[in-house]
């Protein structure tokens, strides 16, 4: 199967002012950053969380810890990733214990990826709070989850497919719709 790219949807100004917003919207409602968490969910979570991180550390002064979690065994799906599944790294070199920790996430699709973050996270302590930010959210829930922030909905077609660009991967700042292209569509 291959990807075919259909339409750039955010460009990189797009995305900052997305994630600026989002920056704002969190330090509002936990009433400034003490006790504040951020864990980015591999990969590509884990890029927007540092832009979070940023932006917050841009217009408050103080940087929020920033921590990363794989989820890869704690999928639901985990029996389907063949036998070697690709492992990234979980890193949270703070205590989650009574923090307030936004989980984020570059696209939310059907909840899965988020319901076991949720699982890995409870596994490193009682946090006073989980708020979930994604700088996408397209629709399409299994479970029953729904964001604290957003950066932008975007309504999509089960085939289509989301992807967030990031610099560290793939040398631009964007977000673009496209579909899956396979034998049967020939």
């Amino acid at each position: 199967m291959t990807y075919l790219e259909k339409a750039q949807i955010m460009d990189q100004a797009q995305v900052h002012r997305a994630i600026t917003r989002i920056a704002h919207e969190i330090v509002e409602r936990n009433k400034g950053t003490d006790n504040l968490v951020l864990v980015g969910v591999q990969r590509r979570g884990v890029s927007v969380a540092r832009l979070l991180r940023d932006a917050i550390k841009s217009f408050e002064g103080q940087e929020v810890p920033l921590g990363t979690l794989d989820i890869t065994f704690y999928r639901d799906d985990l029996s389907t990733l063949g036998p070697v599944p690709k492992v990234g790294r979980t890193d949270l070199s703070f205590d989650v214990s009574d923090k307030i920790v936004v989980l984020v996430d570059d696209v939310l699709y059907t909840g899965r990826t988020v319901r076991a973050a949720l699982d890995e996270l409870m596994d490193f302590g009682r946090a006073r709070a989980i708020q979930l930010a994604v700088l996408i959210d397209r629709g399409h829930r299994e479970l029953p989850i729904r964001p604290d922030f957003v950066g932008k909905n975007v309504p999509t077609s089960k085939r289509e497919v989301i992807k967030v660009m990031v610099k560290e991967f793939d040398d631009r700042e964007a977000v673009v719709v496209g579909e899956m292209q396979g034998e049967a569509d020939a």
